[in-house]
């Protein structure tokens, strides 16, 4: 199933092909530098599945991003509701989010995918807002909500209760945002 495409991208529900690319990005200390575990490969293949159901159910989910050129697929790229995050993020808020191999890191590719995906949210799904939170230093990750024009919340940043209090340089999040309005008043 394919949910939208770009110049370089399709973006799309899961293929068993990919389960080792799920693997490669869960558990490579680069990618995963913001987060407090490593996913072995069974825990990766269990978040494959969730991920690939929870498309198929509901048509959300974190999206398989590949590559026209080339076929390869190269991370992912979704909208997911947030029931886990309340009071910081109202059940049923949609979040925005990524995660790429690192070898494509650096192309753009994070922002293109995100653009697209904002579309979709906004005029296929019809999201009065969508929403996007990282550890408060993780720069690449608020570049991107910056470059696809989110704003960060004031007030919003928030200690993440799904972190570990073992792992307290990974709590405090923040917070960005965009509506729907404001995203049809920049097209």
């Amino acid at each position: 199933m394919i949910i939208t495409e770009t110049e370089r991208l399709v973006i799309r529900n899961w293929r068993d092909a990919d389960r080792d690319l799920v693997f490669e990005i869960n558990s490579d200390d680069a990618v995963m530098e913001f987060f407090p575990f490593r996913r072995s490969r069974a825990e990766a293949d269990a978040f494959f599945d969730r991920v690939h159901s929870m498309i198929a159910e509901t048509g959300l989910g974190f999206y398989a991003l590949e590559l026209k050129a080339s076929g390869e697929t190269i991370g992912f790229c979704g909208l997911a509701q947030t029931n886990y995050l309340e009071p910081f993020v109202p059940v049923g808020t949609v979040e925005i989010g990524w995660r790429l191999a690192t070898r494509y890191w650096g192309k753009g590719l994070a922002s293109e995918a995100a653009r697209a995906l904002l579309a979709h949210g906004f005029e296929t799904l019809d999201l009065d807002q969508i929403v996007s939170f990282a550890v408060h230093n993780n720069i690449r990750s608020t570049s991107v909500m910056e470059r696809i024009g989110m704003h960060r919340v004031d007030g919003g940043d928030f200690d993440h209760p799904g972190v570990p209090d073992t792992y307290p340089h990974l709590r405090r999040h923040v917070l960005y945002r965009l509506t729907a309005a404001e995203w049809r008043a920049r097209q």
